[in-house]
């Protein structure tokens, strides 16, 4: 009979303020991450749009708002392995990358690698992937500015990244879906490499004009 047996029924007794004090922790490690990882996201989106505006210093400040809250966040669920790969911890040290590899593309630098973050390889190869895919609008930007040059410079830098992300072929499993992302990249650089090439004919032949007028 289910139940008459009362040692079993004790030692669980027994386990369940055990059970319940773990998971406990855990859930408000949970919540508390969940919160910073939100912050993250926040941080790395207006240090985008910072950056975009050429507000750099602005854009240096959020960045390091955001690392510090991702930081946080890490050490939180540091004893919780489980809740670290739950998913929003790889989501905001995505856009943490990307913010941070957008600052570095805007200036031709070189990107800082998944070490010098402390970010896991997947997250930044993705948050690079997005980084090239937002320089778009600002080869956009460049090319409104008639400096063609930065322009096609900006385009070689994404087509840099591309070129990088394409030859990493491993299943989706290891990537967390990396193949997605460099398909959306791919169709972002073939679409600005045609605003380019029309761009510079519109040029060229407006100043062919000029030249026989």
């Amino acid at each position: 009979m289910a139940g008459s047996d009362g040692g079993l029924s004790e030692q669980l007794d027994r386990l369940l303020p055990v059970f319940t004090e773990r998971l406990g922790a855990a859930h408000e490690a949970r919540e508390k991450a969940l919160a910073d990882c939100r912050q993250v996201i926040r941080l790395s989106s207006r240090a985008i749009r910072a950056t975009h505006r050429g507000d750099s210093a602005s854009a240096s400040d959020l960045i390091g708002q955001a690392s510090e809250a991702l930081g946080r966040a890490r050490e939180i669920l540091g004893p919780y392995p489980a809740v670290t790969h739950a998913g929003f911890l790889h989501d905001a040290e995505k856009e943490y990358v990307e913010a941070v590899c957008v600052t570095h593309l805007v200036r031709r630098a070189n990107v800082p690698g998944p070490d010098d973050l402390g970010v896991e390889l997947p997250a930044w190869l993705k948050g690079l992937a997005e980084a090239a895919s937002e320089m778009r609008r600002h080869m956009l930007d460049l090319l409104r500015a008639g400096d063609l040059e930065e322009a096609e410079a900006v385009l070689g830098s994404v087509d840099d990244v591309y070129d990088l992300l394409v030859r990493i072929d491993y299943p989706d499993a290891i990537t967390a879906g990396l193949r997605r992302t460099t398909d959306a990249l791919r169709a972002v650089l073939e679409r600005s490499r045609s605003d380019l090439t029309t761009t510079v004919m519109q040029v060229r032949l407006q100043r062919a004009i000029e030249d026989r007028s």
